[in-house]
């Protein structure tokens, strides 16, 4: 019989602070601090007209505005996602859960299409090209990619439901499991 070896999770509050009714959530704070950061990495690159050769396709003031885009991009596109791919018949029945964004559900793959969206949809409306914006893009969202991994660590969700092998219930620690043993 082959062991499997298991890696636990942490036992961390998913909670970074709360103040009464109002939380920030490490999954969220992963999301503001990669929107911030990406934000003034990419305004300074921007900025610097010698890595352009030339003025950018767009200004620092076009930027701006584009980081509301994309990061509404990634709030409704994750939430959408969440609530059609995740949850679809208990947000049918209680709609007003839906923009309940406090109680969590975000799913990544919605982010990234409300990213994309949100890229086509302000290119076409400001006349830039879109393959100018792809670089702003992977800065801000390199966000979304933070906060997966802190879904990741903080949420498990990704990792799938626990699983009952032979050798006894691993009670949801298994992160490694030795796929060829499985039958």
């Amino acid at each position: 019989m082959l062991v499997l070896p298991i890696i636990p999770f942490p036992a961390i509050n998913p909670v970074l602070i709360a103040v009464g009714p109002f939380a920030v959530r490490w999954y969220a704070l992963a999301y503001i601090v990669g929107i911030i950061g990406g934000w003034f990495y990419a305004r300074a690159i921007i900025s610097s007209q010698k890595l352009w050769g030339g003025p950018a396709p767009l200004t620092v003031t076009d930027f701006d505005d584009f980081v509301i885009w994309i990061t509404l991009g990634i709030i409704l596109g994750g939430r959408i996602g969440y609530v059609l791919f995740y949850n679809l018949s208990h947000f049918a029945a209680n709609p007003l859960e839906i923009v309940q964004l406090w109680n969590g559900g975000m799913s990544f793959h919605g982010g990234v299409t409300g990213c994309v969206l949100a890229i086509v949809l302000f290119a076409l409306r400001r006349g830039i090209p879109m393959l100018s914006l792809r670089g702003g893009a992977a800065y801000i969202t390199g966000g979304t990619a933070l906060a997966f991994g802190g879904g990741f660590r903080f949420r498990r969700y990704e990792l799938g439901a626990a699983l009952a092998l032979q050798q006894g219930d691993n009670k949801g620690t298994s992160v490694l499991v030795n796929l060829f043993s499985l039958r």
